[in-house]
């Protein structure tokens, strides 16, 4: 278990780290004017740490209820929705800057972040 959540951070770090860079340097240098709500490394942070937590409680459910990891993975999904509400809810009730800016700087990241939780889900999910 512990084996596999270090391969799956050793995948999940660089991935990180490039989107963060890219979204970065493209606030500063394309977006120079625009003011996010959310710090990109914040933004950033959020996602690495709840697709860690995600992936830590599949490799849980899959070593003890193989057969239940798909439903643990829609689930850990939609607590992770409620938690990018819980998450985004001070920038919405604030009226500050542009809300659709801010909600695109942290839903793009969001949904790619997805597609790599799916990906290694199936994944662990297929390696019965």
């Amino acid at each position: 278990m512990k084996q596999q959540l270090l391969n799956f951070s050793y995948r999940l770090l660089p991935f990180t780290i490039i989107l963060f860079l890219i979204q970065y340097l493209i606030s500063a240098f394309l977006l120079e004017d625009m003011v996010l709500y959310y710090p990109v490394f914040a933004i950033y942070l959020f996602h690495f740490l709840a697709t860690l937590i995600i992936y830590f409680i599949l490799i849980l459910i899959y070593n003890n209820f193989q057969d239940k990891t798909g439903f643990a993975f829609m689930g850990a999904s939609l607590l992770k929705m409620l938690a990018a509400v819980l998450f985004l809810l001070p920038m919405l009730l604030s009226n500050s800057g542009n809300p659709f800016a801010n909600l695109l700087s942290f839903f793009i990241p969001y949904f790619l972040f997805l597609v790599f939780e799916t990906f290694y889900a199936v994944k662990l999910i297929n390696a019965k």
